[in-house]
């Protein structure tokens, strides 16, 4: 077992935090509710019934916290709310990251367990394409009026997802750190323990580090399989990586990009899997990526229920 299990407590969030499964990847397959072609799932704020259906998957995700007795951090649907995508769409006169940060804290509000509202932020292009990830300096102006509007809305931290490449990773961290708020940078790895765009996790991880004032509290990994974040972090460890947002498919980037089949797992396995590197890692955070819905989420809440991390 790893003696990371027994790293101190993370400031500003506990030992033991259960994040959500996928909701934007479920709503686009379900099909239900049309996505807006530049911000995806953040303007359903402004359509009373696909605001309702998206509420409900929030929902879904804190019963689960509740009934196992679980904290849990609830994300902003503000995945694709960038400066630039919201200039772009037909939402280019509303204040879209406020209002999303807003229905996010009113679902919170009468949890009967702690709840963190969280700003998440994604990057510019696609996140399994790292050839389109901007410079540091484009995503650092691109990401810093995002970063800005989460913070001053009310966030409590500011969580950016899915990045493929180091240079965005840089900007977007100096954008979240600048804010004066708790932050967290989350990467897409592969096996032998690399970025995307083929930087050593290791060394991502020491740059950011490097580039930042005040540097991230904390760095996950998502959008990748369990077993898959295992290899990485054996590859190239470090004792930063706090949490695992994971997928059901063990597939590759490659073959999962524009995949019309979604390829899940049974929960039970899941939370085998997810639980078996929280305590070989000594993680704090385990949440869900695409393929996972509120089973996923439940029997991870289970299996943490029933093993807490020793204090």
């Amino acid at each position: 077992m790893s003696n990371e299990l027994f790293r101190p407590p993370i400031p500003g969030l506990p030992p033991v935090l259960l994040g959500e499964g996928s909701i934007h990847e479920r709503l686009r397959r379900a099909g239900e509710i049309p996505f807006d072609a530049e911000v995806g799932v953040a303007g359903l704020v402004h359509d009373p019934r696909a605001a309702e259906i998206l509420g409900g998957v929030h929902r879904e995700y804190l019963a689960v916290a509740e009934a196992a007795g679980l904290p849990m951090l609830l994300l902003t649907d503000t995945w694709r709310a960038s400066t630039g995508r919201i200039a772009r769409s037909r939402f280019a006169h509303q204040p879209l990251n406020e209002q999303n940060v807003a229905f996010v804290d009113a679902l919170r509000q009468g949890a009967c367990v702690p709840t963190i509202v969280g700003g998440l932020l994604g990057p510019v292009g696609d996140a399994y394409l790292p050839d389109e990830a901007p410079g540091e300096e484009p995503a650092y102006r691109e990401h810093r009026g995002q970063a800005e509007s989460l913070a001053g809305a009310g966030c409590e931290l500011l969580l950016a997802d899915t990045l493929p490449a180091l240079p965005e990773a840089i900007g977007m961290a100096r954008a979240l750190t600048g804010t004066g708020l708790p932050s967290i940078i989350s990467f897409v790895l592969r096996p032998d323990g690399t970025l995307l765009d083929g930087t050593p996790l290791a060394d991502a991880i020491e740059r950011i580090d490097e580039a930042t004032e005040h540097p991230p509290i904390g760095y996950l990994a998502n959008c990748i399989h369990p077993t898959i974040f295992a290899q990485a972090l054996t590859a190239s460890p470090s004792s930063r990586m706090i949490g695992l947002q994971a997928n059901t498919s063990a597939r590759t980037p490659e073959q999962l990009e524009g995949s019309a089949e979604l390829h899940g797992a049974d929960p039970d396995e899941f939370a085998d899997e997810m639980v078996a590197v929280r305590d070989r890692f000594g993680l704090t955070l385990l949440g869900g990526c695409c393929g996972t819905d509120a089973r996923h989420i439940a029997a991870v809440a289970a299996r943490l229920r029933a093993s807490p991390r020793p204090a």
